[in-house]
């Protein structure tokens, strides 16, 4: 039996998501802040501070404010929203991606009661879900893995939603396959992958390879999930062809840039 609320979903969209969460009686499901899209009359909404998980509400004044602490360090946000589901029936809340990309339900009973996240992956759970930080246990991967030392940590036995940009693609690995990734492309995975970074050898690769300098090197067993697009590789997308950085690249030649001078847009 689950001690977290069981929560019934569905998830609309192709690449611009959102899911729909479906509440009994009295069922609460929490959300990180900027993340709700709509709700039903009948719920109730609830600033909280952390998860309001279990865990947490065990771990006494001194504990929260530890685990708080380490929420804020890391660019987290000190409260979470509670959506209480107070009417009678069922009642429905709506959570929207933040950007392009894919919503993933993960089952946290089926992945043994903890799943590691990149950090700003987490958009809504089941009460009773602990959301928490996890460091990484090496000083290269730390540096050089693409998300730093802090990872996002998921327990419980209730179902989570995690967001990544792109196509997602989830793999599951054996007793010592090796898969080597880009190191922005990693999104989740199971606590017992090993995580491991691997610089890439060769002075052209280095100077022209485009690809950055390492390697993210995931070893099973465990399972794995991969994003196509992370959102920084889309961000610097945007910036290079921001008119306000210079460097904008136009389809067209020298006539197209001439006509964004003449209509007021610049080179």
């Amino acid at each position: 039996m689950r001690k977290n609320h069981e929560i019934d979903y569905k998830i609309y969209g192709e690449e611009l998501q959102f899911v729909e969460v479906e509440l009994d009686p009295q069922e609460t499901v929490i959300g990180e802040p900027g993340g709700f899209m709509m709700m039903e009359d009948g719920i109730e909404m609830q600033t909280i501070f952390g998860d309001g998980s279990q865990q947490q509400q065990n771990s006494g004044l001194l504990g929260k404010l530890m685990s708080a602490g380490k929420r804020v360090l890391v660019g987290e946000n000190l409260f979470m929203t509670a959506f209480t589901n107070i009417g009678q029936g069922k009642k429905k809340v709506s959570f929207a991606a933040p950007y392009t990309g894919k919503i993933i339900a993960m089952d946290l009973q089926q992945l043994g009661g903890t799943l590691i996240a990149q950090k700003d992956a987490f958009l809504c759970a089941a009460k009773g879900v602990s959301v928490g930080i996890a460091f990484q246990r090496r000083l290269g991967t730390g540096i050089f893995g693409g998300e730093g030392f802090i990872m996002e940590k998921l327990e419980g036995d209730g179902l989570a939603f995690v967001h990544a940009g792109g196509y997602v693609m989830e793999k599951e690995l054996k007793a010592g396959e090796i898969l080597k990734v880009d190191t922005g492309c990693v999104v989740a995975y199971t606590p017992d992958i090993d995580f491991d970074i691997q610089f890439i050898r060769g002075i052209r690769n280095f100077m022209f390879g485009g690809e950055g300098l390492f390697f993210a090197v995931l070893r099973g067993p465990g399972k794995v999930w991969l994003q196509s697009l992370p959102i920084s590789r889309l961000a610097s997308r945007i910036i290079q062809y921001s008119p306000q950085m210079g460097s904008r690249k136009e389809e067209g030649g020298i006539l197209r840039g001439l006509g964004n001078l003449i209509d007021g847009d610049g080179f």
